[in-house]
């Protein structure tokens, strides 16, 4: 074993600090393929149980940045923002973000990641889009933005690539749960494009990854903090994931939400998380937008407007933009109250997983999505409901009696329960 990689493993074992050479050799390492598995596995189960001090956590940020290029947008466009959410089961917050600032004349750019698991990925909904391309380079980032206001991309292999590895090893050796790893892997993508700012919406709530509210919490502190401190400004929401956000699940079900959204009749708990996210972070890119604001940008038509404009410029179809559709998988179930009562509490993560394995997700990175199957949800916590009440509808490929008792039993009727508001705060 090379005497250099012992040493540092040996200082992490026993929680000593690393210095900023120390960090840079292990993400070196990993991009590389130096450092082989077992040693990599072993640092990040040592960080895993350990932690990272802030000046590691920022060196290993800057280390994963800087193992790819650097874009530096905002060099260019001095009022470009950011977002990103750390994901849940129907957010589609970005899809309608985007446009609504862009009509504010705020631009945007997001590099955003495919769904895994029981959470759906922006990427996927939008390339339900017939035609729609995510494949952008600087180049193409800052063309899209100068004609439209927006870029939406997926990272190109020049950005972090050190991250594709150390994340990968994560999931193997039962560490993406490590908060320094979490925050390292999302600056590392999201700094690349060089955004002038920042909002990070950390969900809560049984589903999101982060379940517990103080976890939730300690790592909007730490994206804030570490992305300040490397000269990009940051704010974070906590937001509620203890049920599914928005009526709809299932990706060309979100895209057609998205579209609702943007034309005036958007539920009310998206439109809230959305527009709480675009005064955070126009208030960072210059005056802070009013609600008042955004919701002229809605009534006057300029937010669906923009969306069409930026989805023709990626390439979506123009027959499909001029009348969109939304296809949904033939076989519709009702899965109703099974007696009276309120709503008390609805299994988000399960219904995401469920979703998924029924093929309206993503359970390996490999596997293919059917883009119709969908959830809508019709009942929120803390609603009384009457037996036989339908607490929601599933559209399916085809009829499976297990998985749709396992859908019904996500939703729990009891005597008493409280409505859940959607914005936590901050941390």
């Amino acid at each position: 074993m090379d005497p250099v990689a012992f040493r540092i493993l040996e200082r992490k074992r026993f929680d000593r600090p690393l210095s900023d050479d120390d960090v840079r050799t292990v993400v070196a390492g990993a991009a590389s393929g130096e450092w082989p598995d077992a040693e990599l596995a072993a640092f990040l189960m040592a960080v895993a149980i350990h932690g990272l001090r802030p000046a590691e956590t920022r060196a290993l940020t800057v280390a994963m940045l800087e193992s790819g290029e650097r874009w530096q947008l905002a060099q260019e466009i001095p009022t470009l923002g950011d977002k990103h959410s750390t994901g849940g089961v129907g957010d589609k917050v970005s899809l309608v973000l985007s446009p609504l600032l862009a009509a504010c004349d705020r631009p945007v750019v997001m590099l955003t990641g495919r769904g895994l698991g029981h959470t759906g990925g922006t990427a996927d909904k939008l390339e339900s889009i017939p035609g729609l391309s995510l494949a952008l380079d600087r180049r193409g980032c800052l063309e899209a933005i100068r004609q439209t206001g927006i870029a939406i991309g997926v990272p190109t292999d020049a950005i972090a690539p050190a991250d594709k590895r150390i994340y990968a090893l994560r999931d193997r050796t039962a560490t993406v749960a490590s908060l320094p790893l979490i925050c390292a892997s999302i600056l590392s993508k999201k700094l690349a494009t060089g955004a002038a700012a920042i909002v990070f919406d950390v969900k809560t709530g049984n589903g999101a990854f982060l379940t517990e509210r103080r976890d939730a919490a300690a790592l909007a502190r730490l994206l804030v903090d570490t992305s300040t401190a490397l000269g990009c400004r940051a704010d974070a929401l906590l937001t509620d994931m203890s049920q599914p956000l928005g009526r709809w699940v299932g990706h060309t079900a979100e895209v057609h939400e998205t579209l609702q959204c943007l034309s005036g009749d958007g539920p009310p708990d998206l439109l809230a998380v959305t527009f709480a996210l675009c005064r955070a972070l126009s208030a960072l890119t210059g005056d802070e937008l009013s609600d008042a604001e955004l919701q002229a940008a809605i009534d006057s038509g300029r937010a669906r407007q923009a969306f069409e404009r930026w989805a023709l410029h990626q390439g979506a179809d123009p027959q499909w933009v001029a009348r969109p559709s939304c296809p949904l998988a033939p076989e519709e179930v009702v899965l109703e109250a099974p007696r009276a009562g309120v709503v008390a509490e609805i299994e988000t993560r399960t219904l995401g997983e469920l979703l998924a394995t029924a093929g309206g997700g993503r359970l390996k990175p490999d596997a293919a999505i059917d883009v119709e199957v969908a959830l809508r949800v019709d009942v929120a916590l803390g609603d009384r409901v009457d037996r036989g009440r339908p607490l929601a509808r599933l559209y399916l490929r085809r009829r499976d009696p297990k998985l749709e008792a396992d859908f019904a039993a996500c939703f729990a009727i009891r005597d008493r329960g409280a409505p859940q508001g959607v914005l936590l705060g901050r941390a």
